[in-house]
């Protein structure tokens, strides 16, 4: 070893560098000069762990490099990304130590020419919200049961047949009215805000407005991200369910609906109530409503059998035959009271008569008293001798008649 060592140094013209530094100074070199750098080229090995970042590799026909999206930066992706997608992608070059690698840490990944697409859509994003058109309370419930469905989309596109298909097997007790229109290329839009004006003017009006098409590339949904269009589906005084593109398809249409279906086929799922549900449902608010009757009527049959066991209903004249010998027992004892009453208040007239006629003077009278008046002096009743002279004139009251006579001598006592 001692005689190996001796023969590298002796080699040796500079520094020796270890692994890691030798690759920490390819990496500060690969970070000074490679930042924000632009490059372009074909997704392939794309992995999407649960961590949230994602990683890929960026491949031309002679060269692939290593990138890296980070979980923050992976969930602004706003664009369906898988392998074989052409994307431009902005970021720094950074050297992963443990592999020895450099790869591409992405901050920025737009579809491959629709970089200025993507950025108007933002614009005109940020701009609705701003206005409100995508707020919670400005969304209008579905019917359950709607009588009339205006569909805006192309009558030959496999998204109405979907839409049709699924409407068919769901529910037949509804009309379904189809506002044909081109749902992409040049003219579309003004196509579309004509089809949507259109069905808000129909009479009856519609219940629901189903605006849709089958999936395409983010050129072939455009139309439903311009503003005319989506003005129009917000203004449309129709409660609205957007059904563009797939699942991974979001446009403004979806985000100013009432309602966002995934495919034009869960948008009729939205739209029809299921027959077999609400018979279903039918059938068990029917077996429902059977046992609450019963139950009722039984209940209601029970209390009939305890009300004709009551004693008024078995025998309803025996409280009147009470009533009228009460009736009965009253009158005699109010008779009794009376001529109690009329007893007793003869006896007390008897011995007020009685009283009175000890007190009277005639009764006096009747025992031998009189009464004299001295007729000189109007009748003034004499109790004195004094009262009178020798000569007077006195008249005597006995118990039957009076006696006149005439004082012949006084005696005083």
């Amino acid at each position: 070893m001692s005689q190996f060592s001796e023969t590298v140094d002796s080699a040796t013209t500079g520094p020796v560098w270890s692994v890691s530094d030798l690759t920490a100074q390819i990496k500060s070199s690969l970070q000074t000069g490679f930042t924000s750098v632009w490059v372009t080229g074909e997704v392939s090995d794309l992995a999407r762990p649960q961590s949230g970042h994602v990683y890929l590799s960026l491949k031309d026909d002679s060269a692939l490099l290593r990138g890296v999206i980070w979980r923050n930066t992976a969930a602004r992706i706003n664009f369906p990304l898988e392998d074989g997608s052409e994307v431009l992608c902005r970021g720094d070059i950074d050297v992963y130590a443990p592999r020895g690698s450099y790869q591409l840490v992405i901050r920025q990944i737009e579809p491959r020419g629709e970089g200025a697409l993507q950025q108007a859509l933002r614009r005109l994003q940020a701009k609705l919200r701003a206005e409100g058109m995508f707020e919670e309370q400005n969304k209008r419930p579905l019917p359950s049961f709607p009588r009339r469905i205006a569909v805006v989309t192309s009558p030959t596109g496999a998204a109405l047949r979907d839409f049709l298909e699924v409407s068919r097997r769901r529910w037949q007790g509804s009309e379904v009215l189809v506002i044909p229109t081109r749902v992409q290329g040049d003219g579309a839009s003004q196509e579309i805000v004509k089809a949507i004006q259109i069905a808000g003017r129909i009479r009856p009006a519609p219940d629901v407005l189903v605006v849709t098409r089958g999936g395409g590339s983010m050129e072939d949904l455009w139309s439903f991200n311009e503003e005319p269009v989506v003005r129009a589906v917000f203004d449309v005084p129709i409660p609205v369910v957007s059904a563009i593109g797939h699942e991974i398809d979001v446009t403004l249409c979806d985000l100013v609906a009432d309602q966002r279906a995934l495919t034009p086929s869960e948008a009729a799922e939205l739209v029809f109530p299921s027959a077999i549900e609400v018979r279903s449902s039918l059938n068990h608010f029917q077996q429902r409503m059977i046992g609450a009757l019963s139950l009722a009527a039984s209940a209601a049959r029970a209390k009939l059998d305890r009300l004709a066991e009551r004693r008024v209903f078995r025998t309803p004249h025996e409280p009147f035959r009470d009533l009228a010998r009460r009736v009965d027992e009253l009158q005699v004892r109010a008779s009794r009271a009376m001529w109690r009453d009329f007893r007793r208040l003869a006896e007390n007239l008897r011995q007020i008569t009685a009283r009175l006629e000890t007190l009277s003077p005639l009764a006096v009278l009747a025992r031998g008293y009189s009464v004299t008046h001295h007729d000189a002096q109007d009748g003034v009743v004499v109790t004195d001798a004094s009262q009178v002279e020798v000569g007077d004139q006195l008249t005597t009251r006995l118990a039957r008649g009076a006696v006149v006579s005439r004082i012949e001598s006084t005696q005083l006592d």
